[in-house]
């Protein structure tokens, strides 16, 4: 990028950030000063602390550290890995998988991990219905055979459970703890547990680090589980504060005030001042995109013609250089470039007067008008308002006219669950390495995430009819066959236009040269018994 073009992205940063415009409880003490903690800044996007209803990047990060998982992933991103579960089996066919404990975990109370959690725990993910319950779908039953040994039975074959079980939002809770703050895993746990305030205030589990204090739009501080002996946690204090955009995130680490930065974009890392600090950029599986809602009330209604008109609209490679300075890449399908299915696919092009033909051909050729709520934060080093003026600007092309609403995270959060969002801008990170969860939360079938939120109960029409039964046989295959199934699943996404991929950032890794073991984990985004100090 040539310095003037520099000058024009930081500009246009500013203006961006210009245009868009809980009482804490403290469960543990902290015996450090804040001064003493590692600190991490980052866009805090919490929704919940509760595992079973928290549904975003930063509880992707708390889970990872506070609630142990029966299987983790290797630094390699793809290997599976013990860790509540010393050892696993599954039948011939992968639908029942037979987990044995190790018998030396304990929950940071110092009472036993046992069969009797897991199950209570993977109950009640399914039964709060949360944004991760999704999960938990393939599970028709969870026994506990003895106090170390659980055996979960599946509605069918499902190559992908080990995976979904390293999942962070399948951590495992203190059952008899949690119960007795009003938890419950029961059918109607959806209406009846009464546990999620508690959560806020209080942790569960059996990870390296427990809850010490969140205060929202502030911080989320973790202190070292002193029972935790997996691995040897080198910091006993470690704070996540609440820093919304990448220049202010870069500005405090260059400043000392920050160890880590989480959300730095490409082109701000190469003006960051590297005597004293450690700068790496790599590819990630993370991406952002456009998601349209059909069953929204708009005129003229978002039929598959219009939708696919936005998507030819879009500029792709403007996009990448517009947000992220170059440092990214197109992903053609909702699932991210590498995983299962995804080899092959046809690259997102822009063209102009296939949108305008289709625009036409929809009965709308001079374009329209369209809402777009999105929210006011940085995701992966994008900022979304910058990201959402550049999308205004490629749809006015074709003469469809936006109209762009900022709002905080958890405004949103509320609103695009009502399906009422014409059109908006999000992002996703992995829970594990495989594509099945793509499907499982973009896939038009009933019951998704998107599929409800892009109105599916207003307009049924939206369902791809094939996508439940190629997930099914993807699930009950393996090697060429199942890549061709999630190939087939994601051109059916491809077709469908409901979300249109716009760009998967190159990740910055940035922290002070005091900071080690810092990486980009495919399940987790940050383990943090890995980091140290020299």
């Amino acid at each position: 990028m040539g310095r003037q073009q520099h000058v024009r992205w930081a500009s246009l940063k500013v203006a961006a950030m210009l245009y868009a415009g809980v009482t804490a409880v403290t469960l543990l003490p902290s015996t450090a000063a804040a001064d003493d903690a590692l600190v991490i800044a980052r866009d805090i996007d919490i929704n919940s602390l509760d595992p079973a209803r928290g549904f975003c990047d930063t509880c992707q990060i708390y889970f990872s550290n506070v609630y142990e998982t029966l299987v983790g992933l290797g630094k390699d991103n793809a290997t599976l890995t013990p860790r509540l579960a010393a050892s696993w089996e599954a039948n011939a066919d992968q639908s029942q998988f037979t987990f044995n404990l190790d018998p030396g975990a304990k929950f940071s109370d110092g009472s036993p991990v046992e069969a009797k959690d897991v199950k209570w725990t993977f109950e009640r993910l399914k039964n709060i219905k949360g944004g991760a319950a999704f999960l938990m779908d393939p599970v028709t039953s969870v026994e506990a055979k003895d106090a170390q040994t659980v055996v979960v039975t599946l509605s069918g074959p499902n190559s992908e459970f080990l995976n979904i079980v390293s999942a962070p939002y399948a951590g495992i809770i203190n059952s008899d703890v949690a119960a007795a703050s009003g938890a419950t895993a029961a059918a109607d746990a959806e209406t009846t547990d009464k546990a999620e305030a508690w959560f806020l205030a209080n942790s569960a589990g059996s990870g390296p680090y427990v809850l010490a204090n969140y205060k929202p739009d502030d911080e989320l501080r973790f202190k070292a589980n002193p029972e935790y002996k997996r691995t040897k946690v080198a910091i006993s204090d470690i704070v996540i504060k609440h820093t919304k955009d990448a220049v202010t995130q870069a500005q405090l680490l260059e400043s000392g005030n920050a160890d880590i930065a989480m959300q730095i974009d490409p082109d701000t890392a190469k003006t960051l001042n590297t005597e004293n600090l450690n700068v790496e950029t790599i590819p990630s599986y993370n991406f952002l995109y456009v998601a349209l809602a059909p069953g929204a009330k708009t005129a003229p209604k978002l039929s598959k013609e219009i939708r696919q008109a936005i998507g030819y609209a879009l500029d792709y490679d403007g996009i990448i250089e517009f947000t992220v300075g170059g440092q990214g890449t197109k992903t053609p399908a909702p699932i991210p470039n590498g995983f299962p299915g995804t080899s092959g696919l046809p690259e997102p092009k822009q063209d102009l007067e296939k949108a305008k033909e289709l625009l036409a051909k929809a009965g709308v050729p001079d374009g329209f008008e369209i809402d777009s709520e999105f929210p006011n934060m940085n995701s992966y080093g994008v900022d979304l308002s910058l990201l959402s003026q550049k999308i205004q600007q490629d749809l006015s092309k074709v003469g469809i006219k936006v109209n762009l609403t900022p709002v905080e995270f958890s405004v949103w959060r509320d609103h695009v669950r009502g399906d009422g969002i014409p059109l908006t801008v999000s992002f996703y990170a992995p829970d594990y390495y495989g594509s099945a969860q793509y499907v499982q939360f973009f896939g038009m079938m009933e019951g998704t995430p998107w599929f409800n939120r892009a109105g599916g109960k207003n307009d049924p029409s939206i369902a791809n009819p094939a996508t439940a039964e190629l997930l099914k046989k993807a699930l009950a295959s393996a090697g060429e066959e199942q890549e061709k199934a999630y190939h087939e699943l994601a051109l059916g996404m491809i077709e469908d236009r409901i979300i249109i991929p716009v760009v998967s950032p190159n990740l910055v890794l940035a922290s002070s040269k005091k900071v080690t073991g810092l990486r980009y984990s495919a399940c987790c985004n940050l383990l943090m018994d890995e980091l140290a100090l020299q």
